[in-house]
């Protein structure tokens, strides 16, 4: 490589950069990523023999930075990020050939090159740690919230179950004894609140888990046809397509079919809700050895994205006040999970969303 004094000089850029580095990962832990890669490759190039000529890049997860572009032939110098044992980008130093071929990397570089990678992949390592120790904090959280939140809403449900009833009858006798239109338009207001209010009793108590469970083993693409088949005017009405996909042989599970049809409808109607005249919306029935899958894919609007950590708790709607009670997906989630089911929702590509229930087909009774 030359003389004892170059060597040396090329050692202490090295040290300087991994000194560096290692600064940076302290200051800039928790500020934009990209950020702290764009300062790790201005740093890295610096240490390279030829650092005039040399391009850095580095390509980690879904983040991709580098020092300046080289767009004719190169010679390259490369050293893998793993993070969890498992590949997750790469480091690359780059020189314009014919000019440089690989030679003209140092062996000292590529040890260099394989600590900044190694670096590289424990930062990321902490900071995917960090977010799965936060999604478990919020989940705990959440779990603890809805305990609370299922206790109190069980006693309102019950407090509410018998002057809701008392007011729906005597509302319903004041209509059929009324002698003019003007009561029975406003017995009429009254029945179909208190309809509405008893519903809404209703799914306080499937959220609290309070209505009784019936599990049988049941085949579950009848109930998906039957549910669909029911919501067939509200279909015609909206002008929207309704389609079942079933790719599989017959599908038994045990399970309660009641709710599940309290599942699909539930979804079928924000479905209906969410999508344009003339667009479809598509039901998906798979399995394999242990589970059932059911998706709902619709063409609609979509979720905004401040709305997405809310969508399943309780009281949450998007709808026009007196259109929805906000417990139509927190009763979902409640009796998916009652069924040690699980149940996300991707966005539907070019728009909507897609929904995902996964069940096990044995469930303790």
């Amino acid at each position: 490589m030359g003389s004892t004094e170059e060597k040396l000089k090329e050692r202490i850029k090295e040290l300087s950069c991994l000194y560096e580095i290692s600064s940076l990962f302290q200051q800039l832990e928790h500020e934009d990523e990209t950020k702290l890669l764009h300062q790790v490759s201005q740093v890295l190039k610096k240490a390279w023999r030829f650092s005039a000529e040399a391009a850095v890049e580095i390509i980690a997860g879904k983040l991709s930075v580098e020092t300046h572009r080289i767009t004719q032939k190169k010679a390259t110098q490369k050293s893998d990020i793993r993070v969890f044992n498992k590949h997750y980008g790469y480091v690359m130093v780059h020189y314009p050939s014919p000019r440089f071929l690989a030679k003209d990397f140092l062996e000292e570089e590529q040890k260099l090159l394989n600590k900044v990678a190694l670096e590289l992949g424990g930062y990321f390592e902490k900071k995917e740690q960090h977010k799965k120790e936060e999604l478990l904090k919020r989940s705990a959280e959440r779990n603890d919230r809805l305990t609370i939140l299922g206790e109190i809403t069980a006693g309102i449900a019950h407090e509410l179950n018998t002057p809701l009833g008392n007011i729906l009858g005597f509302a319903e006798l004041i209509n059929q004894q009324a002698n003019t239109p003007s009561i029975q338009r406003d017995s009429q207001k009254i029945i179909e609140g208190a309809i509405f209010s008893r519903e809404v009793v209703k799914k306080l108590m499937f959220f609290a888990c309070e209505m009784p469970q019936n599990k049988e083993e049941i085949e579950i693409k009848p109930v998906i046809e039957q549910a669909l088949s029911l919501l067939g005017q509200s279909f015609k009405k909206a002008e929207i397509k309704a389609k079942l996909i079933s790719d599989t042989h017959r599908v038994r599970a045990q399970i309660d079919s009641i709710q599940l049809t309290q599942v699909l409808f539930n979804l079928l109607i924000n479905a209906i809700y969410a999508s344009p005249k003339g667009s479809q919306i598509t039901c998906k029935l798979n399995q394999d050895a242990t589970q059932f899958y059911i998706t709902i894919a619709d063409q609609g609007v979509g979720i905004a994205p401040e709305n997405k950590r809310k969508i399943f708790d309780p009281f949450f709607t998007t709808k026009p006040v007196g259109e929805g009670s906000g417990l139509g997906l927190s009763v979902v989630h409640g009796i998916i999970k009652s069924h040690k089911g699980d149940i996300s929702f991707t966005e539907n590509i070019p728009r909507g969303t897609i929904f995902h229930i996964s069940i096990p087909k044995k469930t303790s009774l």
